[in-house]
């Protein structure tokens, strides 16, 4: 299984490696061909590709980083380097989507003031979906195991739905000459942006915060563990999370005097792979007592 996981995560990072290449690639094009052409809805694309870049960057350090081992200053590894990016990359995205939309509308306000050049913006436009699309099929397959890879194979979806939108633009301007078509594209490009860095900025706040991720069910949690055999109260649970997909827990468990007469280990054993297998928790604690000492205990959270 080791052998599994290490060729997994090697095969990730090439994946991933692949993908920043092609995205960088496309960024760089697209530059250059709202500089040549005047569309503002390249330029809005290759800001939206300048942040899933950034993106793709940190979920390929991400693989690096959270491979090393927890050390005496940093007891539950480096994973949370993660949520840094994840930061950084939300506050990008709300800065691409406010600059974009002002532009936008300052085109439609005052369409004579831009001219745009919709035949070289489509094949532009089209080389950026055809690299998207190539991305999306190199990612696609390591979704399911890791959601940081789904993390960055929706970013590479993301600027696919953005190249779209480019092209829809450039035709509708070849079609009708309505040149206001590029600055509509912009506003819907940016239109994409703010609700996935919001959602980037709302999980970074409950990583930080260090609620309780919301995928997790306390009470259901605490329902397995109490059906548990020799279990007879659960008290002081907390459920955080290091980064996504990394769930810590830590409970206080109220046992039998014949479970702790006769060893808990299998016990432990039974609670931890509870947890992980019904509720992906990477990281559990579990403090057994006898009810005797649960009953003079400052009882401060559930």
């Amino acid at each position: 299984m080791g052998h599994d996981h290490a060729h997994g995560t090697s095969s990730n990072r090439r994946r991933l490696t692949l993908a920043i290449g092609i995205v960088a690639s496309v960024l760089l094009l697209e530059v250059i061909g709202a500089a040549l052409t005047g569309s503002l809805a390249l330029l809005a694309d290759a800001g939206h590709m300048l942040s899933d870049l950034f993106g793709l960057i940190v979920a390929l350090t991400a693989t690096v980083v959270a491979a090393r081992p927890a050390t005496d200053r940093a007891t539950f590894g480096f994973q949370r380097a993660e949520v840094f990016g994840a930061l950084i990359n939300g506050l990008i995205l709300l800065a691409v989507a406010g600059a974009v939309s002002v532009a936008a509308i300052a085109r439609l306000i005052s369409p004579s003031d831009s001219a745009v050049l919709p035949t070289p913006m489509l094949i532009v436009a089209i080389i950026g979906l055809a690299a998207n699309i190539a991305g999306i099929m190199l990612l696609r397959p390591a979704v399911a195991g890791s959601i940081n890879m789904r993390g960055a194979y929706l970013e590479v979806l993301g600027d696919a739905l953005g190249s779209v939108a480019v092209i829809v633009a450039a035709i509708v301007i070849l079609v009708t000459g309505f040149t206001g078509a590029d600055a509509v594209a912009s506003l819907v490009i940016a239109a994409m942006i703010v609700p996935r860095a919001c959602v980037l900025l709302r999980d970074v706040v409950r990583v930080f915060g260090q609620s309780t991720p919301a995928d997790t069910d306390i009470s259901e949690i605490r329902r397995h563990l109490l059906g548990t055999a020799g279990v007879v109260a659960v008290h002081d649970v907390h459920v955080w999370a290091i980064t996504s997909g990394a769930h810590v827990f830590t409970a206080h468990i109220v046992v039998e005097a014949a479970v702790l007469a006769h060893g808990t280990d299998a016990l432990l054993d039974e609670l931890s792979g509870c947890l992980s297998t019904h509720f992906d928790v990477a990281h559990s604690t579990f403090q057994l007592e006898p009810a005797e000492h649960a009953e003079h205990e400052d009882h401060q959270h559930r």
